[in-house]
């Protein structure tokens, strides 16, 4: 188990996120949820930008039903984060299936079916860590393989299963480097989907490059296919072309909000504020959302209220 100090967790605690988040009144099909006023909820992210909109997100619902929030967004990390969860730090915060199936919980194998994934990290997040996860999103922000639309089209790819049809020196790939040594990443992929590296794919066919550069390197021509997240703006900023994983080879990681057994216990209501608006969060919305933040320079936290007024879920003050 790592420890606060490992963390870069302070001993008096977390900081505060800073930076105004807006609220408003709770409409529409939140209307009816019981007023959170006199209870104390503190909300974490992890600090990439999708993260900071959901966390954001939280925020503003929360404090909107009348709690008093601390604003623990933009935590440097996903173990630091979870960690903090873990130790009553956070009560709240957005989370990965995914990620806690086989970073958190230890396990090396994804489940293919989204929801037996979910079930499996829900119940073993209870039985061991006394965290609750409510029902997830529809949202997958799992790994693929993009290229641009042009060559799509050109070279008639849609999945994966097609880069087999692609001439070798053409098979280019940009990945990151942690991608890159993953037992669920590149090598891998390759193999599920029946090529070899180093002779169908060949070595020299790969760049390793940071993660945003790989955005911009596939929209370029600099590879074929780069590597991405399904649910990053970038996608459809740049108009790229995202192959499906028809052999389901990467995990699901689907979002949900996780919350402390204490703290649901105190103020069950928190699940009936967050069911309707977590439903919305579709892989197009969420890639519409990250895209006003990294494309359009937006904060995260005006993103999260416009949509949530713009989805009739609260009424601006």
């Amino acid at each position: 188990m790592l420890t606060a100090a490992a963390l870069g967790l302070s001993g008096c605690g977390l900081g505060t996120a800073g930076g105004y988040a807006p609220s408003g009144q709770l409409q529409g099909e939140l209307d009816a949820v019981p007023s959170l006023r006199g209870a104390s909820v503190a909300v974490g992210s992890k600090n990439f930008t999708e993260q900071l909109v959901l966390g954001k997100m939280a925020v503003i619902l929360l404090s909107s039903a009348g709690a008093e929030v601390k604003d623990y967004t933009n935590i440097p990390g996903s173990a630091s984060a979870r960690q903090a969860q873990l130790e009553g730090q956070v009560d709240a915060e957005w989370e990965y299936t995914g990620t806690a199936w086989i970073s958190y919980l230890g396990h090396t194998d994804p489940i293919p079916d989204p929801a037996a994934q979910y079930e499996a990290v829900r119940a073993e997040d209870a039985k061991t860590h006394a965290l609750t996860w409510l029902p997830p999103a529809p949202m997958n922000n799992t790994y693929s393989f993009a290229t641009t639309t042009e060559k799509a089209r050109a070279l008639r790819l849609s999945s994966l299963a097609d880069i087999k049809k692609v001439p070798v020196a053409q098979r280019t790939f940009c990945v990151e480097s942690e991608f890159a040594s993953r037992n669920d990443g590149f090598r891998p992929m390759l193999k599920a989907y029946g090529l070899e590296y180093g002779t169908d794919v060949p070595a020299g066919n790969v760049k390793v490059l940071e993660t945003g550069a790989i955005y911009s390197a596939t929209d370029s021509g600099l590879c074929t296919f780069g590597e991405i997240f399904t649910t990053d703006g970038r996608i459809k900023a740049l108009d790229l072309a995202v192959m499906k994983d028809d052999k389901k080879f990467f995990p699901n990681y689907n979002v949900s909000m996780v919350v402390r057994h204490e703290t649901l216990a105190k103020h069950p209501q928190i699940a009936q504020l967050f069911a309707p608006v977590t439903k919305k969060l579709t892989d197009d919305v969420m890639i519409d959302l990250n895209a006003k933040v990294d494309v359009e320079g937006r904060e995260p936290a005006e993103v999260a209220h416009e949509w949530l007024v713009q989805q009739g879920f609260l009424r601006a003050e």
